[in-house]
Order: structure tokens, then C-alpha cells, then sequence
């Protein structure tokens, strides 16, 4: 899994990027197959003036699907990164769920009229 991270408005130290990258990891190896890339943008709102102003967007681009994006904003950005990430990990879960229960095309219907199965 590739991550992508970029901060605007504050510098990235190490220690950030190596939470961000460790936190994305543990939640989501276990999609590793489905979830090849992960886009991290920090930002710092407000600037100096403080307040609940770090966001933390998270983009998870999804193969022949709509991409995954979670915004989260807190005053601490360690906050926002680990809220961020456990949202995207169960928005993953939920989105890979519905598509092992649902795989697009294979629905089948019987018809009222000849109580035939159709293909839709």
C-alpha cells in the first residue's frame, strides 16, 4: 500500500508522517489487496490563532468505484489522524462488504408473470 502524505500550512516532521504511515497500516493491511494507494492531506486551518482547526483528509482511491474521502478536524492532529483513519478503516470494511454481498450484474430476479429466473 502506497501513502501519500502532504501538510499545508506546517511543516511534516518525522514523527507526524511515521504516526500517520504506522496508524494507516495497522487499520488497513488487511485490504492491502483492495486499497493500493492512500492520500493524506494535513492542514492547518486557522494558523496561529488555534481552536479546533488541524484536519486531517484521507482519499482512498477504489478500482472501478467511487473514491473513499474522510475529513476529520480537531485541535490536536493526532486526534484528527487517528479519528480519520478509523473512520476510513470501517467506511473500507463496509465498502468491500457490500460488494462481496452485491457483486455487480449477478442479481437475479424471477419473473411474476412466468416465475422464470431473469438475468437483469
Amino acid at each position: 500500500m502506497r501513502i501519500d502524505i502532504q501538510a499545508s500550512g506546517f511543516e511534516l516532521t518525522d514523527g507526524l508522517r511515521e504516526h500517520t504511515e504506522r496508524r494507516l497500516q495497522f487499520a488497513l493491511s488487511w485490504a492491502a489487496h483492495d486499497v493500493r494507494k492512500v492520500i493524506v492531506r494535513l492542514s492547518d486551518i486557522n494558523g496561529p490563532r488555534g481552536g479546533n482547526d488541524k484536519r486531517c483528509h484521507i482519499q482512498l482511491p477504489m478500482q472501478h468505484k467511487q473514491d473513499i474521502v474522510i475529513k476529520d478536524t480537531e485541535s490536536d492532529l493526532y486526534v484528527a489522524i487517528d479519528r480519520a483513519v478509523d473512520r476510513a478503516e470501517r467506511a473500507v470494511a463496509r465498502r468491500l462488504e457490500r460488494q462481496r454481498e452485491h457483486p455487480h450484474g449477478s442479481f437475479k430476479y424471477t419473473s411474476l408473470v412466468s416465475g422464470i429466473p431473469d438475468q437483469i
